[in-house]
């Protein structure tokens, strides 16, 4: 199996375009990081199996054969590992000898997502920390989930170094516009993947023969001048120095578990509805890596997050059954009692017509209500707050809960922050940390259909679209009743005038407003 470990566009720009020092830390952030990733494989994931896979047992290690490349297959800089991983581990026999059986490779595939996530956070964490970074959701895909990159990066860099990505999408789209002619409609997510990888296949050029890195790094910073100046160039750390100094002024580096937890819950719910404790614990990943913005984190603290959001959250799907072998605890399924966030639309740019809201999308906006549910409780009254919890006292001291200092032990909020700040004041900078951590999210989004159809300037939308879709109406029935020959059959005018549909408070069928 090939696992390929390599860091975010905005990085692999920083690692060509740096200097001698920059791409130092750059590797060895990406070597550290594969190192946790491939130690949290072989610590919590990698098994073996046998006997038709009735027995399993934990494997001691993985047999990974590693390589590095420095570009893509046109040239330009792309750092990534191929790590090959030996689908034959080691296990202890029942006479006491180690032999060879086979890895579960089904298991490893499906906390691969998990492991990326790991990867990421790890090397962002650490490079930020090191130059003195800080990161930015880019939306990569509209209604997709955003790629956290560098901040102060430009795109124009970004797009330079992506010359595969523009050469997939232009043929992706020509592709899927013939299934649309083939098919009548549009493909669905499993076709989408499909059409995706038979757009990357037919575009790949064959490899060219190796070249030095001092070789490439030349061209690429020769490429880069000539295409946007020497001055964009050499000032490109400068200015990410600089966007991180506006973004740490603003998010401090706080976690809220509480908020972290409903996040990581609602999300999974509202993507997936069934899900397992790999996929809350790669969205607890994402969690940390959006909040925090490149900060370094207590070690555990994702763990700490899937912990608690499926013991506050979640509801347990799977039954053990009798006689069959007890699941392993990441064998589980669950899901939430939230409730299902509606349908909406997002109005549409630059002409183009409205979309439906993604599943992300949708996740988004239920995640961000439940969160502001939690701030309205927490933002009571101190004196209700202090009888609350002297009526429950009693029952708190038996609490598995009652103790922050116990129960969360992976918290990362200042140690002076409780003891300065009342409920009211630590809520409220908690609810401006959060806003201030992904304001791009919120960006051209609409809210709860629940309240967002209720706005002023929603109203006079509605209000606009109706009186234009009435005098549409009139006009056509006008032109129907000219173009109808009378009829004296009482019967049939009683018929006529009988209320249809395009009548009524909304349009018909077929019709647009």
């Amino acid at each position: 199996m090939d696992f390929v470990f390599r860091p975010q566009a905005s990085l692999v720009v920083l690692w060509a375009l740096g200097d001698d020092h920059t791409r130092r830390v750059i590797e060895r952030a990406h070597e550290r990081a594969i190192s946790v990733t491939l130690g949290w494989l072989e610590d919590a994931v990698a098994e073996t199996r046998w006997a038709s896979s009735r027995k399993r047992a934990k494997a001691p290690a993985l047999v990974v054969a590693r390589f590095r490349h420095f570009d893509n297959r046109n040239g330009f800089p792309l750092l990534h590992d191929h790590c090959l991983i030996l689908n034959r581990v080691q296990r202890l026999h029942d006479n006491g000898k180690l032999v060879w059986g086979a890895l579960d490779t089904i298991r490893l595939y499906q906390h691969v997502v998990a492991a990326g996530t790991l990867y990421t956070l790890t090397v962002t964490t650490e490079v930020c920390e090191e130059l003195g970074l800080a990161t930015v959701p880019r939306e990569v895909t509209p209604g997709l989930r955003p790629v956290m990159e560098i901040a102060g990066v430009d795109q124009v860099l970004i797009d330079w170094s992506s010359a595969r990505r523009q050469q997939i999408e232009a043929a992706l789209e020509g592709i899927t516009d013939k299934y649309v002619r083939d098919h009548g409609r549009l493909p669905g997510e499993h076709a989408r993947h499909g059409l995706a990888w038979q757009a990357a296949q037919g575009t790949r050029p064959e490899k060219k023969t190796a070249r030095p890195l001092e070789q490439l790094l030349a061209w690429w910073r020769v490429s880069a001048i000539l295409c946007f100046g020497q001055q964009l160039v050499d000032g490109l750390l400068d200015r990410c120095r600089a966007a991180e100094s506006a973004i740490r002024a603003r998010v401090r580096p706080l976690v809220d578990t509480a908020l972290a937890a409903v996040d990581v819950a609602a999300v999974d719910f509202t993507v997936r509805g069934t899900f397992a404790r790999r996929h809350v614990l790669a969205e607890a990943r994402r969690h940390l890596g959006e909040t925090l913005r490149g900060r370094a984190f207590v070690p555990g603290l994702d763990d700490y997050f899937a912990d608690r959001a499926l013991a506050r959250h979640g509801r347990q799907l799977t039954v053990p059954q009798e006689g069959r072998r007890t699941p392993a605890p990441d064998q589980l399924t669950y899901t939430a009692d939230f409730p299902w966030p509606a349908r909406w639309w997002i109005a549409g740019t630059d002409g183009k017509p409205p979309r439906a809201a993604t599943r992300y999308e949708r996740a988004r906006v239920a995640s961000l209500a439940l969160q502001n549910a939690i701030r309205t409780a927490r933002t009571a009254s101190a004196a209700t707050r202090d009888e609350a919890l002297a009526a429950t006292a009693s029952a708190a001291a038996h609490s598995d809960d009652h103790d922050q200092a116990v129960t969360e032990p992976h918290a990362v909020d200042h140690l002076d922050r409780d003891a300065a700040l009342t409920p009211v004041q630590r809520a409220a900078a908690v609810h401006a940390h959060q806003q201030a951590a992904m304001p791009e999210l919120l960006e051209g989004r609409t809210t709860d259909p629940a309240t967002w159809v209720h706005t002023p300037e929603n109203l006079a939308r509605f209000a606009a679209f109706k009186r234009e879709a009435d005098a549409c109406r009139r006009a056509n029935a006008e032109q129907d009743r000219e173009q109808k020959p009378t009829t004296t059959d009482p019967g049939s005018q009683q018929q006529h005038q009988q209320p249809g549909p395009e009548h009524g408070h909304g349009p018909g069928p077929g019709q647009r407003t």
